[in-house]
């Protein structure tokens, strides 16, 4: 197998997102992948506890680090970024969910498209990305191995978005370094910050796709910060009404179509037991890895 991307999973507040978070990533990704979690001085002692837990039985190469200080959302990313060097990274949200097989569908999409600079899966709660309805935020999927079988049955064909989107996105190294990075002097938010760099990539002939071959569940959508919009709309003045143009013409629309149809033909497979039984998605059990 080629080498993977590395998973940068920046920490949050949230204790039990983040248990969620690094048991769906053990369970959905390969061992030995190289994992970073970032931490701007933002874990609370129990999200500490949690993390101590994880990396002494996790599977995969995983590395923790803390700032003394906060030093805001953007900034933080860009200085992991910039640390992972040319490396292709792929950056989850705090709260994310990967199904089976996320990481492996995301590079293969790097593989064959060397033009795509961020690929974005599928998510409940994906704007421009949302799945089973465009622009919605849904609860949390159960059975998410389920729906990560069903993605890898999709034809990869990648079509462009208006940008990627923060749930979960595989940067390429090259490009990111190309354009410099995150603007953290501009933005206060990963969400408005990773639609800049989206834009300024696609500026450049680089490619912002939806890698419809994976799914990655969010317990919810992410915003912008103070100021951001403003922001945005002086520097892109076409994107708000680009993004507009998008979710009310719905091109995905074939796309999110098969998805149904590739979920529907193996729904009559026996569900197996849960990996998050309080509130989470259900995995099955050849998918689980974990205990």
């Amino acid at each position: 197998m080629s080498v993977l991307p590395v998973v940068l999973l920046p920490l949050g507040t949230d204790d039990d997102a983040l248990d969620a978070c690094l048991a769906a990533l053990d369970a959905g990704t390969p061992a030995r992948t190289r994992v970073w979690l970032a931490d701007d001085a933002r874990a609370g002692p129990r999200g500490l506890a949690i993390v101590e837990k994880w990396l002494a039985a996790t599977r995969m190469h995983a590395d923790y680090s803390r700032r003394q200080r906060a030093i805001g959302e953007v900034a933080h990313l860009d200085e992991a970024l910039r640390a992972c060097g040319g490396a292709d990274v792929a950056v989850l949200a705090p709260d994310a969910i990967p199904a089976p097989g996320w990481l492996e569908a995301l590079a293969a999409c790097f593989s064959r498209d060397a033009s795509i600079a961020t690929a974005t899966p599928w998510c409940n709660a994906g704007e421009a990305a949302a799945w089973p309805r465009i622009g919605e935020v849904d609860p949390v999927p159960g059975q998410l191995a389920r729906i990560g079988r069903a993605c890898a049955k999709l034809r990869p064909l990648h079509p462009e978005l208006p940008a990627a989107v923060g749930h979960a996105v595989l940067l390429r190294g090259s490009a990111r370094e190309r354009v410099g990075g995150l603007d953290a002097s501009s933005y206060g938010s990963w969400y408005a910050a990773l639609i800049d760099l989206s834009l300024r990539l696609s500026g450049l002939g680089w490619r912002n796709v939806l890698c419809e071959t994976a799914f990655v569940a969010r317990g919810g959508e992410g915003g912008p910060a103070e100021g951001d919009m403003a922001a945005l709309a002086s520097r892109w003045p076409a994107w708000h009404p680009r993004l507009a143009d998008f979710l009310m013409g719905d091109p995905l629309r074939a796309q999110r179509a098969r998805l149904h149809e590739a979920l529907a033909g193996i729904d009559g497979e026996p569900p197996q037991r849960e990996l998050f039984p309080a509130a989470g998605p259900v995995l099955e059990e050849g998918d689980a890895g974990a205990e």
